[in-house]
């Protein structure tokens, strides 16, 4: 069974047509959702519509509810749950937003929402080069310590999942369906991977089909969750650019990779470029823009890491050869643990001792040493 507090929350959501700015519109009159349905109508007019404070009043008085038992049953799952606007789970990054959601439906790792993260989201008609570019740099940035976020839809956010999968700092999905329902049904195995070893998120209740009008209002938590946005393959006027834009209204930094002036998928790329998006061309630019430059690893932190790699930086050059190398064959040479490795490596790019190459390979450059 649901505790009293959260079938407030969970009814409050419910109420038809109460929008979640009409929501947050109602919680900072009267602080609560029980104390909204305490509320007389002339309490709540001129708050709401009439129409939506009839839904409230009624809603108020409905002691049973079909969702309140199916979501009852659906929290009894392992790494189940529901956060709430005034819950410590509740990602302080969405609280930027104009309307951020008051209830989430969770499944997964919610740790993962205390982790510093990055957006990634792109064309779902992506190009090979696209999905390959997408599934590097998430893994690049997730191996560098942050989290990938996008949208499970297919193409380049398939393929930004799969890459912060692999990596150490894993992967969070928000979906434009109820939770319980996967589309696309072709990621079905990808939702179930990340409901294992990442976090998947909705607003949506339980039960909620598909609709066109889910997936730009799910976008914007997308959005909020990065400190910033890459993206990778996009045309004029799609989606992608809408989160773009939605997260640069937020303040968070945008980047771009760049393409083919003869592509498609490029054009809304090179449009963003030249409204002052970062073109990037490794993940290396992204964590130099964001990690270092905004103290995401203390200093302490650094400075140890640092000494570190210059005391033993001439040994592991040695190691790393001349030819490329991947990183699973510098794990079996170094036995480092990959995250310790990724910072290496990370440092010898910045000092320009090797170069990372397509593919999430790495090559010594210059004279070594």
């Amino acid at each position: 069974m649901l505790d009293a507090d959260l079938e407030s929350w969970l009814r409050l959501s419910l109420v038809s047509g109460l929008g979640v700015r009409s929501q947050l519109l109602l919680l900072r009159t009267f602080g609560e959702p029980a104390a909204i349905f305490s509320a007389s109508r002339a309490e709540l007019k001129g708050l709401v519509s009439p129409a939506l404070i009839d839904g409230i009043l009624h809603a108020a008085h409905k002691h049973d509810f079909p969702e309140r038992q199916v979501t009852a049953d659906w929290l009894e799952s392992e790494n189940h749950a529901l956060i709430t606007l005034d819950d410590p789970s509740y990602p302080s990054q969405l609280l930027s937003l104009p309307d951020p959601p008051t209830l989430l439906y969770a499944k997964g790792n919610l740790k993962l929402l205390k982790k510093p993260a990055l957006s990634i989201v792109g064309s779902r008609n992506s190009t090979p080069q696209g999905v390959s570019n997408a599934e590097a740099f998430a893994l690049h940035l997730s191996n560098g310590g942050m989290c990938i976020v996008s949208g499970l839809a297919s193409g380049i956010d398939a393929a930004a999942h799969r890459g912060g999968l692999l990596g150490s700092g894993s992967s969070i999905a928000v979906i434009g369906t109820g939770i319980d329902r996967i589309y696309p049904a072709s990621n079905r195995d990808l939702a179930h991977q990340l409901a294992k070893e990442g976090l998947i998120l909705s607003e949506f209740a339980l039960g909620s089909p598909p609709i066109a009008g889910h997936f730009p209002q799910r976008n914007r938590i997308i959005a909020a969750l990065g400190l910033g946005c890459l993206v990778v393959e996009a045309a004029l006027g799609s989606g992608s650019l809408i989160t773009a834009r939605q997260a640069v209204d937020i303040g968070r930094e945008v980047f771009a990779i760049p393409g083919s002036i003869h592509s498609p998928v490029a054009k809304g790329c090179h449009a963003l470029i030249k409204n002052g998006a970062k073109l990037v061309e490794s993940a290396d630019d992204i964590l130099a823009e964001l990690c270092f430059g905004n103290d995401l690893f203390s200093t302490s932190t650094q400075v140890e890491e640092t000494t570190t790699v210059h005391e033993s930086d001439s040994s592991f050059l040695d190691q790393l050869g001349w030819d490329p190398i991947d990183l699973e064959t510098l794990i079996e040479r170094t036995s480092l643990t990959n995250s310790a490795l990724c910072e290496i490596l990370l440092c010898l790019e910045l000092e320009g001792k090797l170069a990372s190459l397509p593919g999430g390979r790495y090559q010594r450059i210059g004279g070594g040493g």
